[in-house]
């Protein structure tokens, strides 16, 4: 008959067989570290079953007690990574020979029973769960208790850590991250009657001092306080325990470090944890081979050590970062040869940086120089094949050009070269980095075009870009954000990948480097000290880019902030920035833009930050829910706006968009009245129609001459003046050529050149007259006379003269 089944680690997929359930002669279960999903198989009829280990599935539902009937030869039950729920039974405690519990990261909440009739266990873990309410002090009758794990639960009240005396064999506690309050008194304690503990863990304990007890541990191994509120100094015996491995005192409020710190450097010390206290001074350096060292969020305030590279030689990580340190980067710092990170940002040094730290990048995967007073240039000596995944030299005095090198960090994701002095042009070389994530250039003096001749190469991956604030200029072109398909994903791919950049340092411990940087958003600069996967944001801002704004950036459909502002941006705004869904923040002040605001800006559900202020806009602001929501600061500057939000009503013509555009544009600096110009073309056009049919068709002619005579005899009368209508002026006309016939005729004998030289003598009449649209007669003022006239060259004007 099958007794034991043991096939971890199989990538089995699917529900545990029920046919299991039916094996009577079960003794050794083990399908840990598959897939199995579905709820715990009942065990009940294999009464002899000693283990059963179904750790690291995807197991549901609940553990009740009839999983449990039967089982009294149960010696470990290992349920731990999984996905169950619902209360823990109370006859779990009651199985007398269960040795092991280990229940830890599922999702079990409730109360702890009371323990009992479980006298043999010695390991007890439920850590990661979501339990609540007290501890019960009946824990205390344990006694054969090795390792008790309660750790990111909810547990509440006071845990009385004197009765630790009590479980004699206990060697690993660890009580953190609940909503406990670890109780210490010194009087109800005896320093040696307490147990030889390895791993003691207490962090966000609300602890106010340190353990006494713990001085004389001789086999601590890893002493977690951080996150408490001890104050004061640091004992001198915590760093002569001579076992002591990992000590953790972050996040409290200590000072002073009690001195003298003679003869520890042969501590075994090799990960120390002191970052966001308030010490000052000197760091304490004790070992030769510590691995880890965390002195950040401090008030140290010396120079750093000259000597300081042979206390890092087997170090992976060292961060100085965030205290008062002045002086040089030392270049001892490079013979810390396996060095992973180096953190050194927010603090005053100032010099060189060292040629030698950039040649180490071999190794070294984080450096952080940020926010300090460095000077000079980026040395050109990032190696051949350079492990770099994060270079932060933002906030210096940096100059020179972008470093041709760095495109041999082929493994970089984070790159912030922002608020220094940068002058070159845009660096293409940085095209071939597919894994590149985070650029910044911010506030530099980078100019030319943004972009590289060819094609990008794939940036599939970037997610924040910055280059706001330097000299960029020409269009931006839309091919180059055609390859940014970290930006394009929608809401699940962006959900489905959930995570923070970081950098793995002690991947055993599940200690990592998180890195932070400085974004405008939402009209803020605001800082992340981590950063999402899923966040992506452009910022052009405040360069000189013209042109329109490209239609592709409508495809990056999981960008959040978009900040295109203080740039020379014309044209109109592009409908496909409606497809922005995720967008929360979208600045396009301080340009040139025209046309009306989209009315599918509607869709952008999620915008909490728009300011489209001091651009050419026109039209009504659309009635949307969602712009309505934005004041008046968002839409000002724009003359040729009307809405509700600027107090301005589009039916009011002396206010109105098309009232607006009857007045030149003085604000573009173009000195035309478009308006009169198309109102005098439209007349220009209709007039010369008119003529050309009056010249063509004789029967309108005639027919508006005698309209035009009709309407002048009926009103000049009636002011004092005659008129003479067209056919009394042909029967003059008609005279007047037979007496000037007879006269020529008679004339025509004078010589030519005589008659030229003869002046005009005798009357002239002066008449008030205009002529009609004809401009075959006059309407005149018949009380106008005559007058003498002196000599008139007959090269004068030839105008007739009417006589009255």
């Amino acid at each position: 008959m099958l007794s034991k089944i043991d096939v971890p680690s199989c990538n089995f997929t699917g529900s545990i067989p029920r046919s299991m359930e039916n094996l009577t002669q079960l003794i050794y279960v083990d399908l840990s570290m598959n897939k199995f999903n579905g709820s715990v198989p009942f065990f009940s009829m294999a009464k002899n079953l000693t283990l059963i280990n179904l750790s690291s599935n995807l197991l549901t539902g609940q553990i009740n007690s009839s999983h449990l009937e039967n089982l009294t030869n149960l010696v470990n039950l290992d349920l731990r990574f999984n996905l169950l729920d619902g209360t823990i039974p109370p006859s779990l405690f009651s199985l007398s020979l269960l040795q092991k519990l280990q229940l830890s990261n599922n999702q079990f909440s409730g109360q702890l029973p009371v323990f009992g009739g479980i006298s043999l266990l010695d390991t007890l873990d439920l850590s990661r769960n979501k339990l609540e309410g007290p501890i019960p002090m009946s824990i205390f009758n344990l006694k054969g208790l090795k390792i008790l794990s309660l750790s990111s639960n909810n547990f509440s009240g006071s845990f009385p850590l004197n009765s630790l005396q009590q479980l004699k064999n206990l060697s690993s506690l660890d009580l953190s991250y609940n909503s406990l309050s670890i109780d210490y008194n010194t009087a109800n304690s005896s320093d040696s009657s307490f147990p030889q503990i390895t791993t003691l863990k207490l962090a966000s304990g609300k602890l106010s001092r340190f353990p006494d007890f713990l001085r004389n541990q001789s086999k601590l191994n890893t002493l977690d306080l951080s996150q408490n509120q001890i104050s004061g100094e640091i004992p001198n015996w915590i760093w002569r325990l001579s076992t002591l491995f990992q000590l953790n005192l972050s996040c409290n409020s200590l000072e002073t470090l009690e001195g003298p710190l003679l003869n520890v450097t042969s501590s075994s010390l090799s990960v120390l944890d002191l970052h966001s206290n308030q010490l000052q001074g000197q760091i304490p350096l004790f070992s030769q081979s510590s691995i880890y060292l965390d002195y950040s969020r401090n008030n140290f305030n010396s120079s750093i050590r000259t000597d300081i590279g042979d206390f890092l030689y087997f170090a992976v990580f060292f961060s100085l970062s965030s205290n008062k340190f002045h002086g040089i980067i030392p270049e001892s710092i490079c013979n810390a040869s396996n060095l992973q990170v180096l953190d050194v940002s927010n603090n005053s040094l100032n010099g060189l940086i060292p040629r030698c730290l950039t040649a180490m990048s071999g190794t070294l995967a984080v450096l952080n120089l940020r926010r300090n007073n460095l000077s000079g240039t980026v040395p050109d000596k990032f190696p051949e094949h350079c492990s770099l995944k994060t270079l932060d030299l933002n906030g210096n005095q940096i100059g020179g050009q972008f470093p041709k090198s760095l495109a041999n960090c082929t493994m970089l994701e984070v790159l912030n070269l922002g608020n220094n002095q940068i002058a070159d042009t845009f660096p293409c070389l940085l095209k071939k980095i597919s894994t590149l994530r985070v650029l910044v250039l911010r506030s530099n003096k980078f100019y030319g075009r943004f972009g590289c001749p060819k094609p990008h190469g794939n940036w599939s991956m970037l997610q924040i870009v910055d280059i706001a604030l330097n000299n960029f200029s020409g269009e931006i072109r839309g091919k180059c954000l055609r390859t940014w398909k970290a930006m394009m994903g929608d809401d699940d791919d962006a959900m489905s990948e959930l995570n923070h950049l970081r950098f793995g340092v002690l991947k055993f411990t599940g200690v990592y480097y998180q890195d932070a940087i400085t974004v405008t958003n939402k009209g803020l600069e605001m800082e992340f000290v981590k950063i999402l996967t899923v966040f992506t944001s452009i910022d052009f801002s405040g360069n000189d880019f013209n042109g329109s704004i490209p239609e592709e950036v409508g495809q990056l459909k999981s960008l959040y902030v978009l900040n295109l502002s203080s740039n020379a941006l014309t044209g109109s705004i592009p409908t496909s920035l409606s497809n922005l869904r995720q967008l929360e923040s979208l600045d396009l002040s301080n340009n040139k833009l025209g046309g009306t605001i989209p009315a599918e800006f509607a869709n952008l559900t999620f915008l909490s930050f728009l300011n489209l202020s001091n651009n050419q806009l026109v039209g009504k602001i659309p009635s949307t829910a969602q712009l309505s929501t934005f004041s008046a600061a968002s839409f000002t500057g724009n003359k040729r706006l009307c809405g509700i939000q600027l107090n301005i009503s589009c039916n009011n013509p002396s206010e109105s968009p098309d009232a607006a555009q009857k007045a030149p544009n003085k604000e573009s600096g173009i000195g035309f009245d478009w308006q009169s110009i198309y109102t005098g073309v439209g007349f220009g056009v209709g007039a010369g129609v008119i003529v050309i049919l009056l010249i063509l068709w004789e029967e309108g002619r005639n027919w508006l001459e005698d309209s035009i005579d009709r309407i002048l005899l009926a009103i000049l009368p009636m002011m004092g003046f005659t008129y003479k209508t067209r056919d009394e002026w042909n029967e003059e006309e008609e005279e007047d050529f037979e007496e000037d016939s007879t006269y020529i005729m008679e004339d025509c004998d004078i010589d030519e050149n005589e008659s030229e030289d003869k002046g005009f003598q005798g009357t002239y009449c002066v008449f008030c007259s205009k002529l009609d649209m004809s401009r075959k007669r006059a309407i005149h003022d018949p009380s106008c006379t005559c007058h003498l006239s002196p000599r008139i060259s007959s090269s004068s004007s030839s105008s007739y003269s009417f006589s009255p």
